[in-house]
């Protein structure tokens, strides 16, 4: 994203919320957010902003990516989230894995087009489908996806 701009974060979680509120009361069915198309999860207290913001609005569905460790502190509060509300949460780690069977389904992988393991390809970038809104795998799966650009 070579034109992309950085701006404060000076109320920005406050506005969030505010935002969410607002949104949820105009979509009564809910929303899904898709998280950081830049940047990352900053620190585990903006994780569990996230989470509050989940426990708060049982409409409220989130998905993204991350490139924190797993095993960061960091990482582990996003585990967290995504086991505690593993049906409407989905923050994938960006790592050339594969899902684990038998295991629990909050280390959820997206990984990188060179990627040999077990995957599935993402539907939008092949061209099988028109835009990600109508696809959703990305987020309903446990599979790893595997993005031509990631």
């Amino acid at each position: 994203m070579p034109f992309a701009h950085r701006f404060s974060t000076i109320g920005l979680l406050d506005q969030i919320e505010f935002e969410i509120h607002t949104l949820l009361i105009k979509h009564k069915e809910g929303i899904v957010i898709r998280l950081h198309v830049l940047g990352d999860f900053m620190s585990p207290e903006y994780v569990s902003f996230w989470e509050k913001m989940l426990f708060d609005h049982p409409k409220l569905s989130l998905f993204g990516y991350t490139g924190r460790e797993e095993n960061s502190s960091i990482g582990k509060a996003i585990w967290l989230l995504n086991t505690r509300y593993n049906d409407r949460c989905t923050i994938r780690f960006s790592r050339n894995k594969s899902f684990t069977e038998g295991v629990q389904p909050s280390n959820l992988f997206a990984a990188e087009e060179s990627f040999e393991g077990k995957s599935f390809d993402c539907p939008e970038q092949t061209g099988k489908l028109k835009d990600c809104a109508s696809c959703g795998l990305c987020w309903t799966t446990l599979k790893t996806v595997r993005f031509a650009t990631h």
